[in-house]
């Protein structure tokens, strides 16, 4: 059986018509004689979209028992027994019911599908996993309902479904979307034109990424090659050199013309991996490309120009962008240079070179790799003349042993010989020396010039080619073997230097410490000097390093512009400059880490400050409003000219507004502590305090106290708290607790060795896994449901103030349904007489009165 098709509408926000554009095309489907039902679709009160639902059959939905109510999910095996041609499935990132067989809708569809049936879909894109927290940024919402970006990214079909900003706000606000009592709440909040600008540019460019894997699978099945022009990318060569900096800035210019431009950085290693650039110029140009919006490469090519070339049309860039040659003009007759074969091979590929500062001005010197030294080229010399002087005096000696083609052979081998030790000049020399003494002394006629017989004329010429042939494969081959063993040698130090970094806590000092033993220098540090004319700053030493010899170090490898790593001691060598460099990008890595930390501590810093701030403008809105209500009704009440009250009354009305002031009071004393603590200028006033006492005095300040009941041990620890942040905690979460259930709260106290904990247990409808972190944001009431006068922000003022004591605040289910709100709070060891001093509770159950 085939699988089915999913076709997905894909939306930036609700209300811009994914549900109508959904059932519209299932309409359509019917028309055609396609056999179309609904498997789940809801109207949410638009009478557009219930009218749509009009005319198109609907498969019974499942009902499903949670929590005392009756809810209704997909039901999938009631679709696949029905066995439709498509099904149209709402919400694709729905969570279900606790008790279905899957725990997401984009699951139930995926059955669907596997049973050849077509699904047609909707979705919007702040309910994509990856984009979860780009969305939440954005619009400061934590979407709890999320499916996985391969589910819609597999889909066979997906269409967008784009409404501007404005017109969105339109339809809002002329109740198109939500309820009129719900209209304003939206415009100023989640849908603000800033927001859904941000949110639709984010639609569009995950939409672009789709349709460019489309159309990348599309050329790759059918062996298309050529780029086509859709996107603007530019491919810029890269060598690792100095002119590196101005071809990107050239390239990002190009890239930049147009709208979704794409700027590509490629560097070309050979296949051994080895690279010949300098570390510290190659990451410059690295975090350049970053800093240009660009995308930095490395890939392996035994030639430049096709590897380049491969790369470019890998990626379908329509333009190439490379430097000017640097290489002489007669080497660009014997051979072509980088930028004629990618000229060549372009194609449809426009290629720019661009010239630079080192265009031509600066002779490449002309080598073969990197020296071997000056004492090897030296015994590499000393073997080309002494050697050909020495074997020339034995051939001599022994001129019945031998003939001209031994000779021949014997002279090619001094000659691999010299080019083993002292590279492929002293080679060539050797060569050459070779066939002038095999011409003067062995070649008839000797001890002249001439050659007699023209097959010893070819001998000799073939034997300087050989020769010379030969030396540099050698010198190749020697030159490659010494740079994989410094590679080598490169890489197992700082695989060495990586694995006993990572069982140091203090990683900068250690790492000096191995600079120091593997270099064998004094002493090394990491110095840093924001401008040349202030002095210079230690950030990490080693224990003999002076700071007033940084001017004359021996070696100073930068770390970033400011920062630089510092050896004293013995000069050293040209192969470990290259080593000194990544030592010195390990301790840029290091600070900056060091850097994230702090910036992370400081922001935990930060978000506990934002915390306490809330909880602060949460009481003031909150906490405040009763007892002003109550001050002023009874203000009022006696200055009613038309009512006499008696004395009685008159002492009621007086009594309210005494203690609604003393509450006052003393949410504003409360207030002020939590308004110096959260700036950092009081820290809270800890101690002993027994829970009982405190849940005791608590419920008797709410007027359904008397539901609570405390179970607690005779023997229960004092927790350490400050006692009016306490005071203000408990009744927060009993008054919470108290609102949402109808029997009783039970608290229950226990301890453990460092901690004591209080559970606030109620037996109300509870909150789904997925809503128990919402409920304690400020502003927040479970399904928003319009029940009780409190506007969601008594838990968001307890979590701060708990927190500010040190302790911590979550939810957890009741078992047999509920919700149970855990704070946990240090336990104290002090020994002297605990806040909130009383009798202590016995065991068992004490009922709480008001």
């Amino acid at each position: 059986m085939s699988r089915g098709v999913l076709r997905v509408y894909l939306g930036a926000a609700p209300g811009v018509g994914k549900t109508v554009a959904m059932l519209s095309e299932g309409h359509r489907r019917r028309d055609r004689g396609t056999d179309v039902v609904i498997g789940v679709c809801e109207s949410h009160g638009r009478a557009y979209t219930a009218s749509l639902l009009e005319g198109l059959e609907e498969v019974p939905r499942r009902a499903v028992e949670h929590r005392g109510a009756t809810l209704t999910e997909l039901d999938v095996a009631a679709v696949v027994a029905r066995r439709p041609q498509v099904v149209l499935v709402d919400e694709l990132a729905h969570t279900n019911v606790p008790g279905s067989a899957h725990a997401k809708r984009w699951e139930d569809v995926e059955d669907i599908l596997a049973a050849g049936i077509d699904v047609i879909s909707t979705v919007n894109i702040q309910h994509l996993e990856s984009l979860n927290d780009v969305v939440e940024s954005i619009t400061g919402v934590r979407q709890q309902e999320t499916v996985p970006d391969d589910v819609v990214r597999g889909a066979d079909q997906i269409e967008l479904v784009d409404m501007s900003p404005q017109a969105l706000r339109r339809r809002l606000a002329h109740g198109n979307v939500y309820a009129a009592e719900r209209v304003d709440a939206a415009l100023a909040n989640y849908f603000r034109e800033g927001n859904l600008t941000a949110l639709r540019e984010l639609s569009l460019l995950w939409l672009a990424d789709r349709v460019e894997e489309g159309l990348d699978r599309y050329r790759t099945d059918r062996g298309i090659t050529e780029p086509w022009p859709t996107r603007e990318r530019v491919v810029v060569a890269l060598t690792g050199d100095a002119e590196g900096r101005t071809l990107l800035r050239r390239a990002a210019q190009i890239a930049s013309r147009g709208a979704g431009g794409e700027l590509l950085a490629v560097y070309v290693t050979p296949p051994d991996g080895l690279v010949d650039a300098r570390l510290e110029q190659l990451d410059e140009l690295r975090r350049m490309t970053v800093e240009l919006g660009g995308t930095f490469h490395t890939v392996k090519g035994e030639d430049i120009a096709t590897a380049l070339l491969d790369f470019a049309r890998g990626v379908n860039a329509r333009q190439i962008v490379i430097g000017a040659s640097r290489r002489r003009r007669w080497q660009e007759v014997l051979s072509p240079g980088v930028g004629q074969k990618v000229v060549e091979g372009a194609g449809e590929i426009d290629v720019h070179l661009v010239t630079h500062e080192l265009t031509r001005s600066v002779r490449a010197p002309w080598r073969f790799g990197p020296e071997l030294g000056r004492r090897r080229t030296a015994l590499g010399w000393a073997l080309a003349v002494l050697g050909t002087a020495a074997l020339t005096g034995l051939l001599h000696l022994t001129p019945g042993w031998h003939d001209l083609p031994l000779e021949v052979l014997l002279f090619l081998l001094l000659t691999v010989v010299t080019a083993l030790v002292g590279g492929v000049w002293p080679a060539v020399a050797a060569a050459v020396l070779g066939s002038t003494t095999i011409n003067w002394f062995f070649t008839p006629p000797v001890h002249t010039l001439t050659i007699s017989d023209p097959q010893n004329l070819v001998a000799l010429a073939v034997f300087l080619l050989v020769a010379v042939a030969v030396s540099s494969v050698v010198h190749v081959s020697e030159r490659r073997a010494a740079a994989a063993r410094e590679a080598q040698r490169e890489a197992a130090a700082l695989a060495t230097s990586a694995e006993s970094l990572l069982a140091e806590r203090d990683q900068l000092p250690a790492l000096l410490r191995q600079v120091v033993d593997f270099f064998g220098v004094g002493s090394a540090a990491v110095v840093r000097r924001p401008t040349v004319r202030d002095p210079w700053q230690v950030l990490a030493s080693t224990a003999t390093f002076d700071v007033g010899a940084v001017r004359d170090a021996s070696v100073r490898a930068p770390v970033d512009d400011t920062t630089s790593l510092v050896l004293l001691g013995r000069v050293v060598s040209a192969q470990d400059r290259r080593l000194v460099s990544a030592f010195a990008e390990r301790a840029g890595a290091i600070l900056r880490r060091d850097e994230l930390v702090r910036l992370a501590d400081a922001g935990r810093a930060l978000a506990k400050d934002n915390r306490a701030r809330t909880a602060l403008l949460a009481a003031v809105s909150h906490d405040l409003r009763t007892p002003l209500a109550s001050i002023k009704a009874a203000a009022s009440s006696l200055r009613q000219p038309d009512v006499v009250f008696g004395e009685a009354d008159r002492a009621d009305l007086l009594e309210t507004i005494e203690e609604s002031t003393d509450r006052l009071t003393g949410l504003v004393t409360n207030l002020l502590d939590m308004s110096r603590l959260q700036s950092g200028a009081v820290v809270p006033r800890t101690g002993p305090v027994l829970l009982d006492a405190a849940v005791a005095t608590a419920a008797a300040t709410l007027p359904e106290g008397s539901r609570v009941r405390l179970t607690a041990d005779p023997a229960m620890p004092a927790a350490l708290a400050d006692p009016g942040l306490l005071d203000r905690v408990l009744a927060n979460v009993l008054e919470n607790a108290l609102r949402h259930s109808t029997g009783e709260v039970v608290v229950a106290l226990s301890a453990t060795a460092e901690r004591v904990l209080l559970r606030v247990v109620d037996r109300g409808v509870g909150v789904p896994e997925g809503a128990k972190e919402a409920i304690f944001a400020p502003f927040q009431r479970y399904g928003d449901a319009p029940r009780g006068t409190g506007v969601g922000l008594g838990l968001a003022v307890a979590r701060g103030l708990v927190e500010a004591m040190g302790g911590t605040i979550g939810a957890e289910d009741t078992p047999g349904g509920g919700l149970t709100v855990v704070l946990e709070l240090p336990r104290s060891h002090d020994d002297g007489e605990p806040a909130g001093g009383r009798e202590p509770a016995g065991p068992g159950a004490d009922r709480m009165g008001a």
